[in-house]
């Protein structure tokens, strides 16, 4: 379960570099996400959600009961939480292992296959939203796109799993 709070970061904001630079995941993380973060605790408390007994994936999965502002804050805290957790240092080829990479050899033929497909869904994605690797109902990976702060777990997304590997397109 993600926590509704704003985790601390799990690297040094140089951690990435050279491929992501300290001052473009300081700034991402300090000031873009910990806004949703913000606005997100905002919409919870205007809209008297009991984190206590309501998982944020739960009201994720029912995200279209609730306002447009919990929509884009509790997609964008959930979808950012999950992607610090994505990127690794010390993994410069970006490449899974075990079990993960087995699946992904399995349903897209080869990791180069799935990179080419990952980044397809991310070049083709209009303006602001979010490329993911999910694992559909039939355990299938499934790559996918979605717009905004959008994710697979809510119920107004198209293409419904659970988010295995998100990446933010802006």
């Amino acid at each position: 379960q993600t926590p509704y709070g704003q985790t601390p970061l799990p690297y040094a904001y140089n951690a990435l570099e050279p491929t992501i630079d300290d001052a473009t995941m300081e700034l991402h993380y300090s000031k873009h996400a910990a806004s949703y973060d913000k606005s997100l605790a905002e919409a919870v408390a205007a809209e008297n959600v009991n984190k206590q007994s309501t998982p944020l994936e739960t009201l994720l999965g029912k995200i279209s009961k609730y306002s447009a502002k919990m929509r884009n804050n509790a997609g964008g805290h959930y979808n950012h939480e999950l992607f610090w957790k994505c990127m690794q240092p010390g993994n410069e080829a970006g490449k899974p292992s075990g079990k993960l990479l087995t699946a992904i050899e399995k349903d897209f033929n080869s990791f180069e296959a799935f990179k080419n497909q990952f980044g397809e869904a991310a070049k083709n994605r209009f303006g602001s939203g979010w490329a993911w690797l999910i694992a559909g109902k039939d355990k299938k990976l499934i790559i996918a796109s979605t717009p905004n702060q959008d994710n697979p777990l809510m119920d107004v997304s198209e293409v419904k799993g659970f988010p295995i590997l998100g990446l933010d397109v802006w």
